[in-house]
């Protein structure tokens, strides 16, 4: 069965829905005073880092704590793999009163998420705690999560996959999606 890969977004694309979310952030949080950005591990860490070089951008001089989160051991399905390959976790800073934002490249059945939630709450009791994603797979959550700041809402079906492509560290931008077909 070869797989076929379409491309739906492209670098262009990407860089303009990128800005646009970095402008939802700063139009939500204003001087970023109580905030917090928070990369998921392993490929949440690229889109968060992304965010947070535009946000320095867009508001020169700003602070803002970041973060990368390692959720291995918090995931429900973690003894059922062969082997557990862990990230590194880097959170510098408490997260105790903080309005963090966390940040992953793909939703899709929410998992993810609650895993990286739990792992948060090992570095405080934040204030508030928001989801941003590039891509969110509608109609596929398992849990009652759903991200507050989306970049491109997408239907897929389960057997279909999505790729993020970004420069770091894949060498280009660009979404793709990806179905198995019959020959």
């Amino acid at each position: 069965m070869p797989a076929v890969s379409r491309r739906i977004i492209d670098q262009q694309q990407l860089s303009i829905t990128l800005d646009r979310l970095c402008f939802e952030l700063i139009e939500n949080h204003n001087d970023f005073a109580n905030s917090a950005l928070m990369g998921i591990q392993p490929r949440g860490i690229y889109l968060a880092r992304r965010i947070k070089e535009r946000l320095q951008h867009f508001i020169p001089g700003i602070k803002l704590p970041y973060g990368e989160l390692d959720i291995s051991f918090f995931r429900d399905d973690f003894r059922r793999r062969d082997m557990i390959v862990p990230s590194t976790t880097n959170v510098d800073f408490l997260v105790e009163g903080k309005r963090v934002i966390l940040i992953d490249d793909v939703f899709f059945t929410g998992r993810t998420i609650r895993a990286a939630m739990d792992a948060l709450l090992a570095f405080g009791r934040p204030a508030t705690v928001e989801l941003m994603v590039l891509i969110h797979r509608k109609y596929s959550a398992q849990l009652p999560i759903a991200p507050d700041y989306t970049g491109v809402a997408i239907d897929t079906i389960s057997s279909q996959k999505v790729k993020v492509h970004l420069q770091q560290p894949d060498g280009e931008d660009g979404v793709w999606l990806i179905s198995d077909t019959e020959a």
